[in-house]
């Protein structure tokens, strides 16, 4: 190798280090600035007060730092998008991988895809222009925010995360596996749900996850379908789907955009949601993580 070849490497390695080095640094001053901040609001608010209390309203007298409705809200509509998307984008995975022809799939792979890069205040909007009229001719005392819009829209937004990598897990099991079970007499229906699915579950479960994540940190989709009202929802509670609600993210645009001073305990309080949320999922990716090196399966 000459020389002209080896400072060419070295200078691509170098900046393949730096840009590595920045990504660790940019995400460790991320959770510094959480920490601190969050630090600074529970010095003045309780920490149990703000888990465990039912009220929000930072902004309003008398003032209020509980973050349990937003919570609520959170996982109402986390819960309600997983319904929608998991079976949806695991169904659609296995046509991609086991049914559709290869030409089928070359064209419905990408236009499935495409669905991901509509940008999300588009779908907050769809859904509060159509989805919402549509079930209010079916739920009559729907109200114009609510979260079985939000969690439709949401749905239909993470059905691309979930199908596309559920599919390339199901591709990546080997066909001898398949063969083996047709030489045991198995119809296709059969190889699928008991050699495929079980041979592919990691990274099957791995897009749940992932999906499920992505529905956690949703933001202007759910604020613009579901409204900003902080209440503490039912989500066994039918009657609790068909009015406004908010999350953890829309309450945190709230005070990003509100005129609260910077100084203030409610701008604080934006911090130790953000603080929330961080916690929560790092604690879905670390199951996540869990998962995939427990079920995953290496092939030879």
């Amino acid at each position: 190798m000459n020389s002209s070849k080896k400072v060419t490497e070295s200078l691509i390695k170098t900046v393949l280090l730096i840009c590595t080095l920045l990504t660790v640094f940019v995400t460790f001053s991320i959770i510094y600035i959480l920490l601190s901040e969050s630090a600074t609001f529970f010095l003045s608010v309780s920490p149990v007060e703000f888990f465990t209390g039912m009220k929000w309203t930072p902004t309003i007298k008398p003032y209020a730092y509980g973050v349990l409705p937003l919570v609520s809200g959170t996982l109402m509509i986390t819960i309600g998008s997983a319904l929608i998307a998991i079976p949806a984008g695991l169904l659609s995975a296995i046509y991609l991988s086991e049914y559709a022809s290869e030409r089928v799939r070359n064209i419905l792979k990408p236009m499935l895809e495409i669905l991901a890069g509509v940008p999300t205040v588009v779908y907050g909007f769809f859904a509060f222009a159509y989805i919402t009229p549509f079930l209010k001719n079916l739920v009559p005392d729907l109200q114009a925010y609510n979260a079985l819009s939000a969690s439709i829209v949401v749905g239909i937004m993470i059905i691309p995360i979930v199908a596309s990598i559920s599919e390339d897990a199901i591709r990546a099991v080997p066909r001898s596996l398949r063969e083996a079970g047709y030489a045991l007499g198995a119809r296709k229906p059969r190889v699928i749900l008991t050699i495929v699915i079980p041979s592919a579950l990691s990274g099957i479960i791995a897009s749940f996850i992932l999906g499920i994540s992505r529905a956690i940190g949703e933001t202007m989709a759910v604020t613009i379908a579901a409204g900003r009202t902080p209440r503490l929802a039912n989500i066994l509670n039918p009657a609790d789907w068909t009015k406004s609600i908010e999350t953890m993210t829309a309450a945190m645009v709230e005070l990003g955009l509100s005129d609260v001073s910077g100084h203030s305990l409610a701008y604080k309080s934006l911090f130790a949601i953000g603080f929330t949320l961080f916690l929560m999922t790092l604690a879905l990716n670390t199951v996540s993580y869990f998962v995939k090196m427990k079920y995953r399966e290496v092939y030879r």
